[in-house]
């Protein structure tokens, strides 16, 4: 459903729950980097404009998560600090290509594959918290994640032939799961 090329290794979860202050803070993070990224988009892509209304709602709507989890984090008085970023972004844009229309698509498919495993992680949180309230907050934001996911896909169908899109999401996902396979130390959402 997700496109995924690999699971969340079995041991995230456990350093996600034991780490649960540092994973909301990360969250919130994402879903601000996440909005960011989707204006930045729109004016990278303005002759686009059924790219840019999708990314305009896209954005919209991270903004919002963004603030559900600030007040989380409020609720818990956990406070909002900047964390340094994990290296799971920048190795998937290694695999960006720089000529157009290739970097549209290949930017595209980035970020659907993003939200994916995003909506992967949330769901291992949403089964695993023992605390109700987060679990019930993450299964909240499940469809959306996925539906997110879907939204990117479906603005590259609109601009790139079906099997195109397929294929080079098929070599993007083998790529984000060799990023992710890479050793870190950090404990992040998309650690």
């Amino acid at each position: 459903m997700l496109d995924l090329a690999s699971p969340t290794r079995s041991d995230w979860i456990g350093q996600a729950l034991d780490h649960i202050d540092l994973i909301l803070i990360d969250h919130a993070h994402c879903e601000k980097k996440a909005a960011s990224t989707a204006i930045n988009l729109i004016f990278r892509y303005q002759g686009k404009a059924d790219i840019m209304e999708a990314l305009s709602a896209l954005a919209r709507e991270e903004l919002e998560h963004f603030e559900l989890v600030l007040g989380v984090l409020k609720a818990r008085e956990i406070p909002f600090r900047v964390l340094q970023p994990s290296l799971y972004a920048k190795g998937l844009h290694e695999a960006v290509r720089k000529e157009e229309p290739n970097q549209l698509l290949d930017t595209l498919l980035i970020c659907s594959l993003i939200e994916a495993r995003s909506c992967e992680r949330m769901k291992l949180l949403a089964e695993h918290l023992p605390d109700s309230e987060l679990r019930e907050f993450y299964t909240s934001l499940l469809a959306c994640e996925a539906r997110h996911f879907h939204s990117y896909v479906q603005m590259a169908y609109g601009h790139f032939e079906r099997d195109l899109v397929r294929a080079r999401l098929h070599e993007l996902a083998a790529h984000e799961a060799a990023v992710l396979a890479r050793p870190s130390e950090e404990i992040r959402l998309h650690s």
